[in-house]
């Protein structure tokens, strides 16, 4: 899990920013618009109403740290949710390297259609596609059909 902030408002809520979640089992990845200044409850509401409804509570979590993630609320969140929070540290994928490399997949996609949208005159929002699944790992056999059949979003 990981954000891709700085970019320009889109959408009707004016986002600026993206949550990034990687299934490290599928390698299925949600790109969930956002704010930057998002606090840890506006974060966890995000995972609970996008994220958490078609997983099911996190059994892991690996993140680089965050002032979001450190805060109480949030921590007690994964308490109630019973989740353990792995901490990493930004910019080093060795620790995992997942996200970051969906991050930059994401910052291709992205940087393509806030162009085209801003070309055109519209919300980059607007331009994002409805499908917010990126490419998988999964290629051909009857066992990853089956997992891609469960939608991550």
């Amino acid at each position: 899990m990981d954000w891709v902030t700085g970019l320009p408002p889109g959408g009707d809520r004016s986002y600026n920013a993206f949550l990034v979640i990687v299934d490290r089992f599928s390698k299925t990845t949600m790109f969930l618009p956002c704010h930057k200044d998002d606090t840890a409850m506006d974060t966890a509401l995000l995972i609970q109403n996008r994220v958490v409804l078609w997983t099911g509570i996190f059994t892991n979590i690996i993140s680089d740290r965050d002032p979001e993630f450190t805060s109480a609320l949030w921590t007690n969140l994964h308490q109630l949710f019973g989740t353990n929070l792995s901490l990493s540290t930004a910019y080093h994928p060795q620790t995992y390297g997942l996200a970051e490399s969906m991050i930059q997949t994401l910052e291709d996609l992205v940087t393509y259609f806030v162009h085209m949208a801003l070309s055109q005159g519209l919300l980059w929002k607007q331009e994002w596609p409805s499908t917010q699944e990126s490419r998988t790992h999964l290629e051909g056999s009857k066992k990853d059909k089956e997992i891609r059949r469960n939608k991550f979003i």
